[in-house]
């Protein structure tokens, strides 16, 4: 069964990157309605705090109810899906013709290029010894 997209004549797109999550992220204009991966952003999402900072270039750049936004992200978890979503707006949110300065001096077009340290061998985890024993 094929999913019902949605096509408008203009649309901005933006690329998002946290840990191991990456968003394609599509700017509409609209009402504001948000869209990840077919489902609405507050049923997708578990917690408030991830969707509040998911909306966070929106309500910066005083374009929540100018865009909708239609995201299809995977890999990760939720934190790394909703930084990397919040990437992805700002970066779209640019091509749609918005000021940098304010995205630039909250940071939301900055990658945040921390991800998990791997595990190195004879240790428990990256840098978890095994216990010591005396004897």
């Amino acid at each position: 069964m094929a999913t019902k997209k949605k096509t408008a004549a203009v649309s901005y797109y933006g690329t998002g990157r946290r840990k191991s999550s990456i968003a394609r992220v599509y700017l509409f204009p609209g009402k504001g309605t948000i869209t990840v991966n077919d489902r609405d952003v507050n049923e997708y999402m578990p917690y408030d705090t991830l969707v509040m900072d998911l909306k966070q270039p929106l309500v910066l750049t005083n374009n929540a109810e100018k865009f909708d936004v239609v995201a299809m992200v995977e890999g990760g978890g939720f934190t790394g899906q909703a930084g990397a979503i919040r990437l992805g707006i700002a970066r779209a949110l640019l091509l749609a013709g918005t000021d940098r300065k304010p995205l630039k001096i909250a940071g939301l077009l900055t990658r945040n290029s921390r991800s998990k340290e791997r595990k190195k061998y004879g240790l428990k985890a990256a840098r978890r010894a095994p216990q010591f024993s005396k004897r």
